[in-house]
């Protein structure tokens, strides 16, 4: 019998290109996808006799990831991406998955990113800055690592320069198009709202841990209120009057 605490989570199959993704955010990354579902199947792809990878190595059997070698026989071939989509598209085929994180910051996965898509799955990508904007947009949801390496190691976060802004514009609109005649949105339809217009929208970018703390640091422009709805506390926002 399955583990009850999982019944009726949405299963992941988490994928990741080694060569293109850093080891040290492995932990963190894992705790992102606990956030959407169950993580029921992690693979990580690469050439592990290569000393580069050897960070990886030591990472794959206490996270209980299972590594696909694949060998460097031709020097600018890429067998890595190729046996990641395969795979990917196997896993498709089965219907045993609900979506899929695809771990890597190549563009080379738009394509993929975009078949599970047109497939009905969720696809939730986690890459570096560098990570090209076609991929990024082409998953429901995009996570720059950099955010969950900081989380592991807070002396790697980010200095008050690089934290971004408040995004008033942005946010005002996902307000407004989620709210109801009296002016109030639920929290939870806002951020599915940015989410959908901006696929790497993340609280932390902007020094906020969660989207209802970036909404409470602004009183100026926002109002918030909680409210207990089925046993739950619901977030329910509007602008400031």
């Amino acid at each position: 019998m399955g583990d009850p605490e999982l019944a009726g989570q949405p299963r992941f199959a988490v994928l990741i290109d080694a060569d293109n993704a850093q080891a040290a955010v492995i932990t963190g990354l894992l705790a992102e996808v606990a956030k959407y579902g169950e993580a029921t199947t992690r693979r990580i792809y690469g050439d592990f006799t290569s000393n580069q990878l050897a960070s990886w190595k030591r990472v794959i059997q206490p996270h209980a990831i299972k590594p696909v070698q694949q060998f460097a026989y031709t020097t600018g071939k890429n067998a890595t991406d190729g046996a990641l989509i395969i795979d990917a598209m196997d896993m498709l085929y089965t219907g045993r998955y609900d979506g899929f994180c695809l771990v890597s910051s190549d563009s080379d996965f738009t394509g993929l990113a975009l078949r599970l898509r047109e497939a009905g799955l969720v696809v939730i990508g986690f890459g570096e800055r560098r990570t090209p904007e076609a991929f990024r947009k082409a998953c429901h949801r995009f996570v720059f690592t950099d955010l969950l390496k900081a989380a592991e190691e807070p002396t790697a976060g980010r200095t008050a320069a690089e934290v971004k802004p408040f995004p008033e514009r942005e946010v005002l609109a996902a307000v407004d198009e989620s709210a109801d005649d009296s002016g109030w949105a639920n929290l939870a339809t806002v951020g599915s709202y940015l989410n959908k217009v901006q696929s790497d929208f993340d609280s932390r970018d902007y020094g906020y841990r969660k989207l209802s703390d970036l909404v409470t640091g602004r009183p100026d422009l926002l109002t918030v209120d909680r409210r207990r709805a089925n046993g739950q506390d619901v977030v329910y926002v509007r602008r400031a009057r």
